[in-house]
């Protein structure tokens, strides 16, 4: 992967950024990016292999304040074991007055069984930003990144196909699929000061694909 120069800056010095399903794909890329500027990273996903998996790659990159935590996001009792597992052991090492950054992805989320199929859609997405930001201003702000379409393992069919990963670029006005490190770039965007006024918003990062957002 190779970061922009823009990455060499520190803007999450003194802050730790807690980042689900982050051991491959755009949630690896977003650990990487926020470690590569600074942040104190825990990071994590369903399988302990994957998790150390995913510890060892950041140090190779040179990010050693990792924490990985085993952590199936749709378990309460996983959640909040990350939660305090953050607590215990990244927090106390971290200057007085750190913060600390939740970065969530949907592809974890595991909706309940009664919930219609609207719950998962991205309209519901949306409203669930807007909710969740009116709940917890003004201390607390909550954005949402959409992908556009990136060839992650989930969605490898992009790139297998030829036919169809032309289609899709023909569609998108930048002219080729999305990469993990702009999404990463996105996120740390938003997670950055330098986003301090925005909050319940959704930012499409598609490369110019029309959306209905």
């Amino acid at each position: 992967m190779v970061l922009s120069s823009s990455s060499t800056m520190k803007r999450f010095s003194g802050k730790v950024a807690v980042v689900t399903a982050s051991t491959q794909g755009i949630g690896f890329a977003i650990a990487l990016r926020l470690g590569m500027e600074g942040a104190s990273v825990v990071v994590s996903s369903r399988k302990p292999t994957n998790v150390d998996n995913a510890v060892q790659q950041l140090a190779d990159h040179g990010i050693t304040d990792v924490l990985g935590v085993p952590c199936h996001v749709s378990d309460a009792q996983q959640r909040k074991r990350l939660i305090q597992s953050t607590l215990d052991e990244a927090v106390p090492h971290m200057p007085r007055g750190s913060s600390i950054t939740m970065i969530s992805s949907i592809a974890a989320y595991q909706p309940q069984a009664t919930m219609t199929m609207y719950g998962v859609t991205k309209t519901a997405l949306l409203g669930l930003t807007k909710a969740l930001a009116a709940e917890l201003a003004p201390d607390i702000r909550v954005n949402t990144v959409a992908p556009g379409f990136v060839p992650t393992h989930f969605a490898d069919f992009l790139v297998r196909n030829e036919d169809i990963k032309k289609a899709i670029e023909e569609k998108t006005l930048l002219g080729r699929l999305g990469k993990t490190s702009d999404m990463a770039s996105a996120v740390a965007f938003l997670a950055s000061s330098d986003a301090s006024y925005i909050t319940g918003e959704t930012l499409v990062v598609a490369g110019g694909v029309p959306s209905r957002l």
